[in-house]
C-alpha cells in the first residue's frame, strides 16, 4: 500500500528533506576541503599519465609513480633553474611598473577626454580579488596556510596517484551493490575526461605563453615573459581568465605610449581568436564537448560558491560535472544515450577498462 499521503511518509520525506540541507551545508563548509581534494585529484592525473610511460617499459606500478613524481620535480626544477631569474626580474619590473602604468593610463584618458577614473578602476580591481580570496577561508590567506594546503594537496595527489584503485574502491563500497555497474563506468569516464582536457589545456597554454612573448616582444611592451606566463597560467580559466591577463599588459604598455597599447590590445584579441576558434575546440574534441555559455556561467558559480579556488578549478570541475550528468541523469534518469569523452568527438563509447586505466 501506497503510504505516500500517511503521516509516516510525510516524517520521511520531512527527514530526506532534511538530509538534504544538511549535506549541502556541510559541502559548503566544507567547500575548501573539497576543493583542495579536487585538486589533488587533478595533479594525480599528470602523474599517473607520466607513470604510464614508466610503465610500458615494465616497470612496476608503484615505483613507476616514484619515478613520475621525481620527473615532474625534475622539469619543474629544471625550468625554474633555467628561467627563474629572467621571470623573477621581469615580474619584479612589472610589479615596480603597475603605479606608472596607471598613471599613464589616466593621463592618457585625460587627454583623449574619456571621463574614467582608473585609479578608482585599479583599487576596485584589487579589492574585489581580496575579497574573492578571503572566501577561500582566513587560514589559507596566510603564509603558512599556503604553503600546508599546497604540500597537502601534493601529498594527496601523490598518494592518489600510487593507489588509485584503493580510493576508486573505497567510493564503491558507498554505492548500491545494484548501481555499482553505473557508477563504476561514471567514475571511469570522468577520469578519462580529466586527463584528456588536461592535455588539450597544456598544449593550449604553452601555445598562449608562446603566441603572447613574441607579440609582447613585436610591439614593444616591457616584462613581456611575466606577462606571456601570466597569460599562459590564466588561460586554464576560461573566458575570464583571457581578459584578466590583458589587464597588466595593457596597462604596462600605456606607460611606453597609447599607440603600443593599442597594438597590445590588438595582440591579446588575436590570440584570444585563435583559442576560442582553434585551441578551445581541440580541447573539447579531446574531451567534452561543452558550451561557451555553460564554461562562463561555471567560472561566476565556482567562484561565488568556492572562492578563488573554485575559479581556478572551475574548468575541470565542469568537464567532471558534465561527465557526471551525462552518466547519471541523462542514461539513468532520462533514458537517452550519454555523450562519453574521447578522441574523435563525443559520442565514441569506450569500454570502461580502458577509462579506468585513462584515469
Amino acid at each position: 500500500m501506497n503510504d505516500y499521503g500517511s503521516p509516516s511518509g510525510f516524517v520521511r520525506r520531512c527527514f530526506a528533506v532534511l538530509a538534504i540541507v544538511a549535506f549541502a551545508a556541510a559541502v559548503l563548509a566544507l567547500s575548501e576541503l573539497l576543493m583542495m581534494i579536487f585538486a589533488a585529484v587533478v595533479i594525480a592525473v599528470i602523474v599517473r599519465a607520466i607513470a604510464r610511460i614508466f610503465l610500458r617499459f615494465g616497470i612496476p606500478e608503484g615505483f613507476a609513480v616514484t619515478l613520475a613524481v621525481f620527473s615532474l620535480l625534475s622539469i619543474l626544477t629544471g625550468l625554474t633553474w633555467t628561467f627563474g631569474g629572467l621571470v623573477a626580474s621581469q615580474f619584479a619590473a612589472l610589479l615596480a611598473r603597475i603605479p606608472e602604468a596607471i598613471d599613464a593610463t589616466q593621463q592618457t584618458f585625460d587627454g583623449w577626454g574619456i571621463d574614467y577614473d582608473v585609479r578608482q578602476a585599479a583599487a576596485d580591481i584589487s579589492e574585489q580579488m581580496q575579497g574573492m580570496t578571503s572566501q577561500a577561508g582566513s587560514f589559507a590567506l596566510s603564509a603558512g596556510g599556503v604553503v600546508t594546503n599546497i604540500l597537502l594537496i601534493l601529498a594527496g595527489a601523490i598518494f592518489f596517484a600510487a593507489q588509485p584503485e584503493l580510493y576508486r574502491q573505497g567510493l564503491m563500497r558507498l554505492v548500491p551493490k545494484d548501481r555499482e555497474e553505473v557508477a563504476e563506468t561514471a567514475f571511469a569516464d570522468s577520469g578519462r575526461a580529466l586527463g584528456l582536457w588536461l592535455q588539450a589545456q597544456i598544449l593550449s597554454s604553452i601555445v598562449v605563453v608562446i603566441l603572447t612573448y613574441i607579440g609582447l616582444v613585436l610591439v614593444g611592451v616591457p616584462s613581456a615573459a611575466a606577462l606571456a606566463i601570466i597569460a599562459g597560467l590564466l588561460d586554464f580559466i576560461p573566458f575570464i581568465g583571457p581578459v584578466i591577463a590583458g589587464i597588466p599588459a595593457v596597462l604596462i604598455a600605456f606607460s611606453v605610449s597609447p599607440s603600443t597599447a593599442l597594438w597590445t590590445v590588438g595582440v591579446y584579441v588575436v590570440i584570444q581568436q585563435l583559442q576560442g576558434n582553434i585551441l578551445q575546440p581541440l580541447i573539447q574534441k579531446r574531451s567534452v564537448d561543452l558550451s561557451p555559455a555553460v564554461l562562463l556561467f561555471a567560472v561566476v558559480a565556482a567562484g561565488s560558491l568556492f572562492g578563488l579556488i573554485g575559479v581556478i578549478l572551475s574548468a575541470p570541475l565542469t568537464v567532471v560535472g558534465f561527465v557526471l550528468i551525462q552518466r547519471l541523469y541523462i542514461e539513468q534518469v532520462l533514458g537517452k544515450e550519454a555523450k562519453t569523452p574521447g578522441p574523435g568527438g563525443l559520442g565514441d563509447e569506450a569500454p570502461a577498462k580502458a577509462a579506468s586505466e585513462e584515469a
